[in-house]
């Protein structure tokens, strides 16, 4: 009887660089699986759009695969030990995540199938170092961004260097009666079809996924230090989907920086985006030392804080209809494109965290749906930095003006132009606050606030002067 070893695919839908894959086919012949199991993510399910992602991605893994990819539904508890059972397999491979949900069901699972005689094989494939790796020297966790990269990251052991496919792959024959189902059975599609907007963005795959990383480093890495904070500007990786997935891993992306280094003349935008990949190896620290980053924040006081809930308001953030050019270019981007530009995400999130002063979970809420690069670790403690709430935190007192966010970084207007058409016609003068653009400049824009484009849900200075005196009342 051969040998047979199950691979289960979770968020390393790739075959390259994918170290418990490769060990799988140094076991036996594989059975490749993937199992949507909703039940134990909870309130944590994949949002619209990472379900929409995950459809195109498993679409191309099966291709990669020859066909072979074997689907379930329900709860992975039960799926994979039945599995072993049926396949008699001798060995079960998966790459390790970190979200609390997560840890605790492998862990149930690799004690069952251990005591039916399964060995387990369990590697990192989606980080660049394991949680539990970096420690300040007291043997605790870092709470501050800067000394977690500069002493931690930076002080211990390198990035592996990535590994190749398996050049030789065995598979084990698929058993008709096993209860997998297609992948339209997955229903990972949403019923209303907004999502063929994203369609045209872009290239689930692998394959996708290393021309997005060669693109970058030809034409974006050049100047990222200060180009990154320009929307309108080639300089952002976009890979950030890619790494959450795993059609990439951070070990590829880490060691292709090193390799534009080594060319010459990058060092300082290099190191900028290493530190930008390390703030996502920070987050899932920050998740897997506070399993409850998600909910609550990690500063207690402001568990008191003077929320509001105007939620015609949070609606008009959410539509793009704020009546602020770059917040609402920015959440338009969000629903065009399942994405958007990093310097934006944190205006759009001040604005609705500071101006509004809405609870930062809506806004964790929306991006969990909306984002195709949806990220518990990441979406959390991105999202209370902002608030002022989280980890380094930027101070809740620090407001960003989104009039003058836009006119520095967006000063040609070409980023709203693109997003929020009704205001193209708009002088640069006038473009980033038409409020307070003169009636007869207005008409000749064929711009009327109010009607064709909102006035502004908030006053600007007013909302901030609340937030400030919400934020005193805390101490």
């Amino acid at each position: 009887m051969s040998v047979v070893s199950i691979h289960w695919f979770r968020q390393d839908l790739r075959l390259g660089d994918n170290p418990a894959f490769e060990r799988a086919a140094r076991s036996g012949a594989i059975l490749p699986i993937y199992i949507l199991d909703d039940d134990a993510a909870g309130e944590w399910a994949m949002g619209g759009a990472s379900r929409w992602w995950l459809h195109k991605a498993l679409q191309s893994l099966n291709a990669q695969l020859g066909g072979r990819l074997r689907l379930y539904r329900g709860k992975a508890t039960e799926i994979v030990p039945r599995l072993v059972t049926h396949y008699q397999a001798n060995a079960l491979s998966w790459s390790r995540c970190y979200e609390p949900w997560r840890m605790v069901r492998d862990s149930e699972i690799a004690k069952h199938v251990e005591e039916m005689g399964c060995e387990t094989i369990r590697l990192n494939g989606s980080l660049l170092w394991e949680p539990w790796t970096i420690k300040k020297k007291d043997g605790g966790p870092y709470k501050v961004f800067t000394p977690y990269y500069r002493k931690g990251c930076l002080q211990s052991a390198a990035p592996a260097v990535p590994i190749a496919v398996p050049s030789e792959l065995s598979f084990c024959s698929a058993l008709e009666d096993d209860g997998s189902v297609s992948l339209d059975a997955l229903d990972l599609l949403p019923e209303v079809p907004w999502h063929l907007s994203l369609e045209a963005h872009w290239d689930v795959s692998e394959d996708g996924a290393q021309k997005a990383l060669a693109a970058f480093m030809d034409g974006g890495l050049g100047g990222y230090k200060a180009g990154r904070d320009f929307p309108s500007k080639f300089h952002m990786s976009r890979l950030s989907p890619y790494l959450h997935w795993g059609q990439i891993s951070p070990n590829q992306v880490w060691h292709a920086a090193n390799f534009a280094q080594d060319a010459g003349g990058l060092d300082v935008d290099v190191d900028h985006f290493r530190s930008e990949l390390a703030w996502r190896e920070f987050s899932y620290s920050l998740l897997y030392y506070n399993h409850d980053l998600p909910k609550r924040p990690l500063q207690a006081k402001f568990d008191g804080f003077d929320w509001r809930e105007d939620f015609d308001a949070l609606t008009a953030w959410q539509k793009g209809q704020t009546g602020i050019p770059i917040v609402d270019a920015g959440m338009r981007e969000l629903w065009q494109t399942g994405y958007m530009h990093n310097r934006v995400r944190m205006i759009v999130a001040s604005f609705l965290v500071k101006n509004l002063r809405f609870h930062w979970r809506h806004g964790e809420e929306w991006f969990w749906d909306t984002l195709v690069d949806a990220d518990l670790a990441a979406n959390s403690a991105s999202w209370q930095w902002v608030a002022g709430c989280g980890a380094d935190a930027a101070p809740y007192f620090r407001i960003f003006n989104p009039v003058l966010q836009a006119e520095r970084f967006d000063p040609d207007g070409v980023y709203i132009r693109k997003y929020v058409p009704e205001l193209a016609a708009l002088p640069n003068k006038y473009l980033f606050k038409p409020w307070t653009a003169p009636k007869d400049i207005l008409d000749r824009a064929g711009v009327q606030l109010g009607q064709s484009y909102p006035e502004p849900v908030v006053d600007l200075k007013q909302s901030r002067e609340g937030a400030l005196a919400a934020f005193k009342a805390l101490s």
